[in-house]
């Protein structure tokens, strides 16, 4: 089974989506992201991928009261990406019911704060993402590509007892032109790690292309602009269904049914 995983990207305190990575070319799509949250929930969202695109550049915790919201609001759980650098930083979000910290320009500048991680939090807790452009692995919100090579960096990771990646190819991403699937069946193949795609999904297709790489440790997949674009057939019905609907009551059903997460729960 292929995990979808719907994409939050928070930046000025709204739900945005960038093209490429580019932060002069983005589209505002909710002023709420602890709305956008909570529809990606009654949707059936199973885990919400946040990034905090402010906090990518900046390298602070830019969101933080948003996320914790976001978290709040859900009976799901959340994982976050953008400006984590420390150990403090990873502590923060996981203190406010973060389930999984996604490590990105400090495993490449400070890849000791991975092995630091999974050694204090457990390597559920912990994913490296390893956003790459023709092969060399970007850092810093994307706006600058190390020499690094991705496979080279994974297997350094692995070392260090990792057992997840989200590898986006940035030439993909926000695009709608399909993922790269030969550098994630690569990197998946190369590393031996469990991968989540993440850039190019345009619909149902290219999730059917994706699972074809189950075999080979790719089995989730992060999608953003598709979703948020109606790209799959059965969000018009959900649309439709939807008309009308308040967002708060229905969240409040599914917590006074426990069917809110436990803590220490495992995601």
């Amino acid at each position: 089974m292929m995990l979808v995983i719907p994409a939050i990207d928070i930046k000025g305190g709204q739900c945005v989506r960038l093209q490429q990575g580019r932060f002069e070319d983005e589209t505002v799509y909710f002023p709420d992201p602890v709305k956008t949250a909570q529809l990606w929930r009654i949707e059936n969202a199973k885990i919400l991928h946040l990034v905090d695109l402010d906090g990518a550049l900046s390298g602070n915790r830019a969101n933080l009261e948003v996320i914790k919201k976001i978290v709040n609001s859900v009976d799901i759980p959340v994982q976050i990406g953008g400006g984590i650098r420390t150990l403090d930083d990873i502590r923060s979000y996981l203190e406010i019911g973060v389930c999984r910290v996604i490590i990105g320009t400090a495993a490449v500048k400070n890849p000791d704060l991975v092995r630091q991680a999974i050694d204090e939090f457990g390597p559920r807790a912990i994913i490296v993402g390893i956003d790459a452009s023709n092969g060399k692995v970007a850092i810093k919100g994307w706006t600058e590509t190390s020499p690094l090579d991705a496979v080279d960096l994974a297997l350094q990771m692995k070392e260090y007892g990792l057992q997840r990646i989200i590898f986006t190819d940035i030439s993909k991403d926000g695009m709608l032109q399909g993922p790269n699937l030969d550098a994630t069946k690569n990197l998946a193949v190369q590393s031996g790690i469990k991968i989540t795609a993440s850039g190019g999904v345009s619909g149902f297709r290219d999730l059917i292309a994706l699972k074809e790489l189950e075999p080979f440790g790719v089995d989730s997949v992060i999608v953003g602009k598709a979703l948020y674009e109606n790209r799959f057939p059965c969000q018009v019905l959900w649309r439709e269904c939807e008309k009308g609907l308040e967002v708060e009551k229905e969240i409040k059903v599914f917590t006074e049914h426990d069917f809110r997460k436990k803590p220490g729960a495992v995601c």
